[in-house]
């Protein structure tokens, strides 16, 4: 299974090619489930939360996936604009 405790703050990629920052993990005040905090990076930057599970699975056998990606959601490096 896919462990991204350690990726809070680092910027990850939507299959269907947009670009979200993750914030932070959080849990359910009822269900104790943990959450993914995160954050759109375009148009007026809303916050989402999703599943966790979710979150890290791979991309569903019956959803266009036009990143080619395995996972729903994977970390991906952006160099500086300097």
């Amino acid at each position: 299974m896919r462990d991204i405790t350690l990726d809070k703050g680092k910027i990850f990629r939507h299959f269907k090619g947009d670009y979200y920052l993750m914030m932070d993990l959080v849990k359910h005040s009822e269900t104790q489930e943990i959450l993914v905090l995160y954050k759109a990076l375009y148009g007026d930057c809303g916050l989402f939360v999703r599943p966790y599970q979710m979150f890290i699975e791979e991309v569903p056998s019956e959803k266009e996936n036009p990143t080619g990606q395995k996972y729903r959601f994977e970390c991906v490096e952006v160099q500086s604009v300097k």
